[in-house]
């Protein structure tokens, strides 16, 4: 693959919408010099939802283990010790979180395209992720707090893993029409070898 053309799929969930923050996102995407590919909004469906979370085969067992040891070292005794149990209680507040209105889903194209977006993104739990990412500045939700509530983190992003799990993200979300591909005149800057033609 040519590695200009990475993709990698960016889902601004319900809460992120709800707080006028589309614009605000997409710029900051925008501005490493990634290139937007598609974009829609949608209502997804619990079950939409839920084929998202599958699309990695090991995301149950490595959710509910990583839970369970959080869990632990806040000395707090987890509500079950099997990780597929506690998976189940993860993606029922998931499919209740992202289907109760409309996100953004994207797909946004260019070298180290995951990487790029993941670290703009920021790390999952907004409590801790690093100021100047989105999780870190536009909102102060937690794990200790989703857990009190009984419900899934409100951290207004989903960025694909992976390479891999991004091509499969988007074949769920989008058709092959909807992904676009078309020149975009600031790939000169940012890929062309010589710059040749700046000058007149």
């Amino acid at each position: 693959m040519d590695m200009k053309k990475e993709r990698t799929m960016v889902a601004l969930k319900p809460d992120g919408v709800q707080r006028g923050l589309i614009g605000e996102i997409i710029a900051r995407y925008e501005r490493t010099g990634l290139k937007l590919c598609a974009i829609k909004m949608v209502v997804p469906t619990p079950e939409l939802v839920e084929r998202h979370y599958l699309v990695d085969p090991e995301w149950p067992m490595k959710t509910g283990t990583k839970s369970i040891e959080s869990y632990r070292k806040k000395g707090i005794i987890p509500p079950s010790e099997d990780p597929l149990e506690i998976t189940k209680i993860v993606l029922n507040n998931l499919k209740k979180y992202l289907s109760s209105g409309p996100m953004i889903a994207m797909v946004w194209q260019g070298v180290n395209a995951v990487g790029v977006v993941r670290k703009i993104t920021g790390a999952t739990e907004p409590l801790t992720s690093d100021v100047g990412t989105i999780r870190g500045d536009f909102t102060i939700d937690s794990y200790a707090l989703s857990d009190v509530d009984g419900r899934a983190v409100r951290n207004l992003v989903h960025a694909s893993g992976t390479p891999d799990e991004a091509e499969k993200e988007i074949a769920l979300w989008f058709s092959p029409e909807e992904v676009r591909d078309y020149r975009l005149l600031n790939e000169a800057m940012i890929y062309d070898v010589n710059l040749d033609g700046i000058l007149e």
